[in-house]
């Protein structure tokens, strides 16, 4: 059976135009690395991650897992195969992220749009979410 629907057809993700894909690579990829950075301060530690945790009221104690939890997220999230997941669970820590920044009264926007950045990046690199997500213009 041919279905022609556009609607209902099955969408093959190596029709995404050239240009979205490639700049859904490279968003991707810096979204990865900044995750992986932060990961890398984690680990570093130092008086500036002391005096931020205590800050958000954070315990010192959460600093490797934080960091390991930033790798092991990020990993899975540039691995292509894997990628939507590594979106769903970044998203997740972003999200606990901009909780512990509303709860101290710091501002959040910056966490908020790496959120929207890690599905951005997703998103215009597989048609497949266009559907999912339909952008109407």
């Amino acid at each position: 059976m041919n279905d022609t629907n556009p609607e209902t057809s099955p969408i093959d993700p190596k029709t995404t135009p050239a240009a979205a894909r490639w700049t859904g690579r490279v968003l991707s990829t810096l979204v990865g690395l900044l995750f992986l950075a932060s990961a890398a301060g984690k680990f570093a530690g130092g008086e500036m991650l002391e005096k931020g945790f205590g800050d958000l009221g954070l315990r010192m104690e959460m600093q490797y897992p934080l960091a390991i939890l930033e790798v092991t997220v990020a990993i899975i999230y540039l691995i292509p195969q894997t990628s939507v997941l590594g979106a769903i669970l970044l998203t997740g820590y972003m999200g606990g992220a901009i909780c512990t920044h509303w709860r101290v009264g710091d501002p959040f926007f910056v966490q908020a749009i790496i959120g929207v950045l890690v599905w951005l990046g997703i998103f215009l690199r597989d048609r497949r979410l266009w559907s999912l997500i339909p952008l109407r213009m």
